[in-house]
């Protein structure tokens, strides 16, 4: 086939004596908004990031497969894809050993008050926090049980946390202790020592955390973010910041990236944040190219 790899694929060139060998004709397009190095008509394939942010999917009538390096579906026109019968995969499973560790460092980060000793240290001084929290035999509810939400779960369980997973059909895996439908989330916050959203951004999640079901939190619960920023309604978590509804937040994620230098979450001694960068991990290379090979493999 005629593959178009952008540079999401970091490493593609080392795989390109396989790629040619599984019988791909191979183009490379750095920058995704650069102009492209073929006749998009020709393009049978793609591996990419946001390419169709930039090119329109109209430009590609011969499109077959569309392998995409972000977990996220939230940068192609699904429903077009699929009325053209065009198969999309993601990266499932490739940033997920990370994001989950991403999680759970964050939130002992805060029960632990890492950032009170850190400071000490920085000024020697000894002194020591009589409010540090344990996680054995905290309630955390996952928001979204696929491949993150369950490595997620592996790594709260072991902790001796009780974990509920709550996604849009109740999941299966026996990792969560009780497994929940969305409809059910209400029904579930109040139970809920911490909240770890790990479901993507679609018309039905957008704005799903509002300031109606922060409040239905434990008191002092933590809301960890690690999926999309439009999930949460970031207005409604900075009143519920403030007003210590909440004991913190772990933010990778944010209604709009870069998050803006006037926003109070900066300067928020309860909240840990990232630039969109929890999914990062020395094997997420391996990982995604052992992936997208596969799956080429399979056309």
């Amino acid at each position: 086939m005629n593959l178009l790899i952008t540079g999401a694929w970091a490493n593609a060139r080392a795989h390109l004596s396989e790629l040619e060998a599984l019988g791909h004709s191979v183009s490379f397009l750095q920058q995704e908004g650069d102009p492209l190095p073929c006749d998009p008509a020709s393009v049978e394939a793609v591996v990419c990031n946001g390419l169709f942010l930039y090119h329109p999917l109209s430009a590609f009538p011969a499109l077959r497969l569309v392998q995409l390096t972000s977990a996220g579906f939230d940068r192609v026109d699904l429903p077009e894809l699929k009325r053209r019968g065009i198969p999309v995969f993601n990266a499932r499973g490739v940033y997920s050993a990370p994001m989950a560790e991403f999680a759970l460092a964050g939130v002992l980060a805060l029960y632990k008050q890492l950032r009170f000793f850190a400071r000490n240290q920085q000024a020697r001084c000894w002194e020591k926090h009589r409010g540090l929290l344990e996680l054995g035999d905290k309630t955390v509810t996952i928001l979204g049980c696929g491949s993150v939400g369950t490595e997620c779960a592996r790594r709260f369980s072991a902790f001796g946390c009780r974990v509920l997973g709550v996604d849009l059909t109740p999941p299966q895996d026996p990792t969560f202790a009780s497994r929940y439908p969305l409809e059910q989330l209400n029904a579930i916050l109040p139970q809920t020592d911490i909240l770890v959203l790990t479901l993507p951004l679609s018309p039905d999640t957008r704005g799903l955390i509002d300031a109606s079901r922060l409040a239905l939190l434990r008191p002092g619960a933590l809301l960890v973010n690690i999926s999309r920023g439009p999930v949460v309604v970031e207005d409604a978590l900075i009143r519920a910041l403030e007003s210590g509804q909440l004991g913190g937040a772990v933010l990778d994620v944010f209604e709009t990236e870069p998050l803006s230098p006037d926003s109070p979450l900066w300067a928020m001694e309860q909240v840990l944040l990232s630039p969109h960068n929890s999914f990062v991990g020395e094997g997420n290379a391996r990982r995604l190219s052992r992936l997208i090979l596969n799956n080429l493999r399979g056309t």
